[in-house]
């Protein structure tokens, strides 16, 4: 009889999650392998050739990246020519690489000098490593930047208060709008000669700052995005939080009281320690949501200007929908997928510790 109820209660769980382990089927495990099956190919999304098995040439292709020195120009005694600022001359990295067999699908990265020496950083796709590099960069900033203000907007609509609740919705409302359409208003407010930003620091500055081409320039175009994702997305992070502020026990602040505590002590003693794992989860989270950056990027900047806010999410979209390239978009998500995992995976063992994340 306990081995029929047990057997009935399973069939009756298995049954209950179907629907669930069903579209978990179809929209990720099956692209998931189909994905991994098309990385191994030149397949194109509209194409009259047929299909062909290339093996690793698509990650080849991605992974493909080095660091070679650059010889300066020499004049006919053999001496380095200057230019007229007195710097070395070097030879132009596009004739190097022409000028090596082995470097012939390579393009140029980057060059730097380290000392007296030129050094230039080439890839066969040197926009996948531009990517990289935003992307990280991105999380980098926005994670720790977010995790903060949103602790700071739950301790501010944590207060009992008289009107509370409508500030909390206030704050919410941006992320459950959507991201196409706050995008959209963004660039209005980011417009160089009319946006209603740069309007403003013209007003508090007395003129001090000009119009900020603040899309338009490599140097402000990813920090726009930044802007804007904190404000996108603080609400939701500030739900997160609250719902931990509301868990911690009252008795722990009165004993604070009770020993002389500020509101800072208050805050590093009490607050931070009893929210540890709410911490780690918007962390982790945030990290993940970050390197998925698409939307705000395809309505803002399309990945430019200079390729500034080309991110991975982007850049295999590209390659996959816009130029058809799906058999190395798919090698890309494979490239995206075990890097977040390993980011993800270096991030656990972080802030592992004693019941967190256990």
């Amino acid at each position: 009889m306990k081995k029929q109820g047990y057997m009935q209660d399973n069939f009756s769980g298995w049954l209950m999650s179907s629907p669930a382990l069903l579209l978990l089927m179809v929209f990720i495990v099956i692209p998931l392998i189909m994905g991994l099956a098309w990385s191994f190919t030149d397949k194109r999304l509209i194409s009259p050739l047929p299909t062909q098995n290339i093996g690793l040439k698509n990650y080849e292709n991605i992974l493909a990246i080095k660091a070679i020195p650059i010889d300066p120009i020499v004049d006919d005694f053999g001496a380095p020519k200057l230019d007229e600022n007195g710097k070395i001359q070097y030879s132009r990295v596009r004739d190097v690489i022409r000028a090596n067999p082995m470097y012939q699908d390579y393009r140029l990265y980057t060059e730097f000098n380290i000392i007296d020496n030129h050094f230039a950083i080439i890839a066969k796709d040197p926009e996948f490593y531009r990517a990289l590099i935003n992307t990280t960069l991105y999380v980098v900033i926005i994670v720790p930047v977010i995790a903060f203000f949103s602790l700071l907007l739950a301790l501010l609509v944590n207060q009992k208060i008289w009107g509370v609740t409508f500030f909390r919705v206030v704050y919410f409302i941006p992320a459950i709008t959507s991201i196409s359409v706050t995008s959209v208003v963004w660039m209005f407010l980011y417009n160089p000669a009319e946006g209603l930003i740069n309007q403003l620091l013209q007003k508090i500055t007395f003129g001090i700052f000009g119009f900020t081409p603040w899309l338009q320039s490599a140097d402000t175009a990813l920090l726009s995005i930044i802007l804007y994702t904190i404000w996108q997305a603080a609400g939701l992070f500030m739900v997160i939080f609250l719902g931990g502020l509301q868990d911690i026990p009252e008795d722990l602040f009165e004993a604070a009281k009770i020993d002389g505590a500020n509101p800072f002590q208050m805050l590093i003693y009490v607050i931070v320690p009893q929210l540890r794992n709410t911490i780690v989860y918007v962390l982790i989270t945030a990290s993940i949501l970050g390197f998925r950056l698409f939307t705000q990027v395809d309505v803002m900047t399309k990945g430019g200007p200079q390729e500034s806010t080309l991110t991975l999410m982007l850049y295999t979209v590209n390659q996959g929908f816009r130029n058809q390239k799906i058999g190395y978009a798919s090698a890309l998500s494979i490239v995206f997928f075990v890097f977040l995992l390993a980011f993800t995976f270096i991030q656990r063992k972080l802030f592992r510790s004693e019941n967190v994340l256990e």
